[in-house]
């Protein structure tokens, strides 16, 4: 099989879009534009991938890790010597190179893979991705020969009116024979207005020696949205989200409203889960099936077990069992880990506990540092008190245990197997199991009292 590399242009400051932030970061639909282009090429077997970076080159670095090696375009003199940047590493290998920039967020694996297959099978060595634009002003045209090979590029500004009309556009991702690419890299001028050296001069060179220029059209004109403006990036976002959405809804989800509902590129959801309108769900999240979310709904990282409700809630960085109720208007917060048949209900805010299989805190309490055994009941308005100021502290509330409603459990302390906690209590120590608890003061009736407070209030 023949060596296959990549070469990713990511070195653009991106003046356009008026940000502090790396362009080729700029999130869609939650991950970085340029690491869903990586992401992409990573599953076509490559023998080297290799960003070229410029401005934010570390946050780039950051971002991507050990997906990609690094080279380094101090200067921005265009995409020809962009990727001659890359030469020391790839220059003297035999095998084919793909070019893809950094900020095309909806190019897809499967194209890319066609492509390459188009071009070993053409025996080309260049291959350009083009796409059918029903509007392609402002677009390279690609002017093709009798026999369907690429004769050359055109410009909009160099196009005459025929070729104006043409609708086969360049999308900016290439394919070439690697030591082709860089043979001709070498002989690229930057004898042009902008003093820039670009890479689709390398087509023309190569065509000059007579070599086979092919091009590959992809069917999907969305794939060659290149982003540059914010505008551009919320038009990506759409798409990015309609294709995931129609992916989903396809493979067995019910999503009741695609335009209101934002599912991140990582999600994995099983069948016959049901997503209401205003949910968000995203990062390294699984939805196993016959779930229901929603309406209005944020998920970000969690496992969400099968039968399981998810109501007008929040739940982040958390592991959520099988047929579980939560909401409406409960919070899970990080590290929270609830067992099967939990229910979480309304204004009930989980952070850093576990519940066991069965166990309820059914309205209006606060769970937090806590490991809550199963089959346990946690009355309305009960608050783990976790913090003393400077430390949080574990409460441990064992199996079958009940607490009652308005009870402060003061960590760090232990809730036996089977006790009671009386509803109003504040529970400063351990309460043995078995045994029922109660920690408030002795009620106190003064009788006629109310008459004589009114009667000052009169006077």
């Amino acid at each position: 099989m023949t060596n296959r590399y990549a070469v990713v242009l990511a070195a653009g400051q991106g003046t356009r879009m008026k940000s502090k932030l790396y362009k080729v970061l700029h999130p869609v639909c939650g991950k970085p534009m340029v690491q869903h282009v990586v992401d992409q090429l990573n599953t076509l077997n490559l023998s080297e991938l290799i960003t070229v970076v410029g401005f934010g080159a570390e946050k780039v670095q950051d971002q991507l890790g050990e997906d990609s090696h690094y080279v380094v375009q101090e200067e921005q003199l265009g995409t020809g010597h962009a990727v001659l940047q890359a030469e020391d590493i790839l220059a003297d290998k035999d095998g084919t190179t793909v070019v893809v920039c950094g900020d095309t967020p909806l190019l897809t694996s499967e194209t890319l893979q066609k492509l390459l297959d188009h071009h070993d099978q053409q025996n080309a060595k260049a291959t350009i991705l083009t796409a059918h634009a029903e509007d392609p002003t402002g677009y390279g045209r690609v002017i093709r020969g009798g026999n369907g090979q690429v004769e050359r590029i055109v410009e909009q500004k160099d196009a005459s009116e025929e070729e104006q009309a043409i609708q086969e556009i360049n999308t900016g991702t290439y394919c070439f024979d690697n030591k082709m690419l860089f043979d001709a890299l070498k002989n690229v001028s930057n004898d042009n207005v902008q003093g820039e050296y670009y890479l689709p001069d390398v087509v023309e060179i190569l065509k000059d020696q007579n070599e086979v220029i092919s091009a590959y059209q992809t069917p999907d004109f969305a794939e060659s949205l290149g982003v540059n403006d914010r505008v551009a990036l919320s038009k990506a976002e759409r798409l990015m989200k309609q294709r995931i959405n129609e992916n989903h809804m396809r493979n067995g989800v019910t999503i009741v409203d695609p335009d209101q509902t934002y599912i991140g590129p990582d999600v994995k959801i099983g069948k016959d889960v049901v997503i209401y309108p205003g949910c968000s769900i995203t990062g390294d999240t699984t939805i196993e099936d016959d779930a229901i979310l929603g309406p209005h709904t944020t998920i970000e990282n969690c496992l969400v077990g099968a039968e399981s409700v998810v109501k007008q809630s929040v739940a982040v960085d958390s592991s959520i069992g099988e047929r579980v109720q939560i909401g409406p208007f409960a919070h899970i917060r990080p590290q929270s880990s609830l067992g099967n048949d939990v229910k979480v209900g309304n204004f009930v805010e989980v952070k850093k506990a576990s519940f066991g299989n069965g166990s309820k805190a059914s309205h209006l309490s606060y769970i937090g540092d806590a490991q809550v055994g199963k089959d346990v009941n946690i009355g309305c308005g009960t608050i783990t008190v976790n913090y003393d100021g400077q430390n949080k502290h574990l409460t441990t509330i064992e199996d079958d245990a009940f607490i009652g409603c308005n009870s402060n459990l003061i960590a760090p302390v232990t809730v036996g197997e089977g006790a009671y906690v009386a509803a109003g209590s504040t529970i400063n120590n351990d309460v043995p199991a078995d045994a029922l608890s109660i920690a408030r003061s002795k009620q106190t009736n003064k009788e006629g009292y109310a008459s004589k407070l009114k009667s000052i209030k009169k006077d």
